[in-house]
């Protein structure tokens, strides 16, 4: 995986063998397909990265919070991580909401 700059991702922690109707509820929030998502989960890669300050931020930042959320109901445990200046850093979900609020005119 590229790593994105500026962006915040989710990555769902512990390698779970998600069923089938978990990957399309992810399909249908994150757009990826669920062989890509399946990839991503067993290969520990975030299952959606949200770039930031990007022309299509208005999208992609009400899909990270719709996932986190869907993440939440389902038990899934995950891990956010902020990627900025060629690094990726885990943050908690309060610092996630945090920098999206901080860019509040620029997300919504």
């Amino acid at each position: 995986m590229t790593a994105p700059e500026n962006a915040l991702s989710l990555t769902i922690a512990g390698n779970p063998d998600l069923p089938g109707e978990v990957l399309k509820a992810l399909y249908r929030i994150t757009g990826r397909s669920t062989i890509e998502l399946r990839n991503s989960i067993r290969a520990g890669e975030p299952v959606y990265t949200a770039a930031l300050f990007g022309n299509d931020h208005i999208d992609v930042v009400p899909r990270l919070e719709k996932t986190a959320a869907y993440l939440d109901e389902i038990g899934a445990a995950f891990v956010v991580h902020e990627w900025a200046d060629g690094g990726r850093e885990q943050i908690t979900r309060d610092v996630m909401r945090e920098i999206i609020e901080s860019a509040d005119g620029d997300f919504r």
